[in-house]
């Protein structure tokens, strides 16, 4: 069977076990692409591609048909591979390659995903300025927007994590998103919060993943940074947070309205959010949390994070046992199935014509 315009995780997923394979057809960015020798002396080329949806890695050997295209491909270069993938014990392996450099539509759809991936994501981004313009504090609101406003397009393609949880292009947009979603339903129940604080925690708990985790307009990869590796996400997010209302307080309106809370006071419990939602210090907390908004925030980013962890080991990890998956990092133990939820029992027909 030959499948057109299917993904890496599709084509990991088809061959899952060793011996497995699938005649293929995958758009994908060329991550690394690298020359290499046996012991024997045996040249070959190591390709690791990816698509946003997976990553894998396999070799071309000299005596294959495709070694000399292959030899042509660059470290960002974005093509369409067709071949047959297999798995064995030394990993994926292709047969029977065939490649062809894509054209600029192409690329511009590569990178904005499959057509479910982006219809989700664009509802991720209007659920996020729907909520941001429903905020009652001129000030927070203010801050957000000008953030959107600035800082959209790197927003909208930064991961939330380089290994655990929405490690992917676009995760960032996704967290953030399902965890306003999840803070405006928990508004009904803890009313005495502040809740416009609590929701513009929420789009800056992470904003300094903006730097630490940037992908390029155009890549698949998440580079390390000096910013990143220097300050981490906390500091930059704090930073950031700093800059924006330095400029919304450069505006007469801003500075001069007499709000409650003062201006102040707001800043400096945002500024708390951003510095405590990692809630202990020997997970990357500077500070523990110490207001309710706070501890809020800290359990909504966990509660997200642990939930795709989750999915991801469903979708992702073999089970070593009925019901029991395989372990994933950093997850306590190995997941369990979970259990189904309620349905009706459906009437037989002689069951209602029995009790007629």
């Amino acid at each position: 069977m030959h499948s057109q315009g299917v993904t890496l995780q599709e084509i990991a997923a088809a061959t899952s076990a060793d011996g497995s394979s699938i005649k293929a057809e995958v758009m994908c960015q060329v991550l690394k692409a690298r020359e290499g020798m046996t012991r024997q002396g045996k040249p070959f080329l190591e390709l690791e591609i990816g698509d946003g949806t997976a990553t894998e890695k396999f070799k071309i050997w000299e005596d294959n048909q495709a070694y000399d295209s292959c030899a042509d491909l660059q470290d960002g270069d974005c093509v369409k591979i067709d071949a047959t993938f297999f798995r064995n014990q030394y990993g994926m392996n292709v047969d029977g390659l065939r490649l062809r450099w894509l054209e600029k539509q192409e690329i511009a759809d590569l990178f904005g995903g499959t057509p479910e991936r982006r219809a989700a994501l664009e509802r991720d981004w209007a659920d996020v300025e729907k909520i941001v313009a429903e905020l009652k504090d001129p000030r927070l609101r203010a801050l957000c927007q000008l953030y959107l406003g600035e800082y959209g397009e790197k927003f909208r393609r930064a991961a939330a994590a380089r290994d655990y949880h929405h490690a992917r292009r676009g995760g960032l947009l996704e967290h953030t998103a399902q965890m306003l979603r999840s803070g405006r339903a928990l508004s009904t129940v803890y009313a005495g919060l502040n809740w416009d604080l609590v929701l513009t925690g929420v789009l800056f708990h992470d904003s300094g993943k903006l730097w630490e985790l940037d992908y390029q307009p155009q890549g698949f990869v998440s580079p390390m940074t000096t910013m990143g590796e220097l300050l981490g996400h906390i500091t930059i997010g704090i930073e950031l947070v700093n800059k924006l209302w330095r400029q919304l307080e450069s505006n007469p309106d801003f500075a001069a309205a007499a709000h409650t809370p003062a201006a102040a006071a707001v800043r400096e419990h945002l500024l708390h959010l951003i510095a405590s939602h990692h809630g202990l210090k020997e997970y990357g907390a500077p500070v523990t949390p110490r207001t309710p908004e706070a501890w809020m925030l800290h359990h909504i980013d966990n509660i997200d994070a642990h939930l795709e962890m989750l999915a991801q080991t469903y979708r992702d990890k073999g089970q070593v046992s009925p019901g029991i998956y395989d372990y994933r990092r950093p997850l306590e133990g190995r997941a369990i199935a979970p259990l189904p939820s309620w349905l009706e029992p459906v009437a037989s027909p002689s069951t209602e014509e029995d009790s007629s």
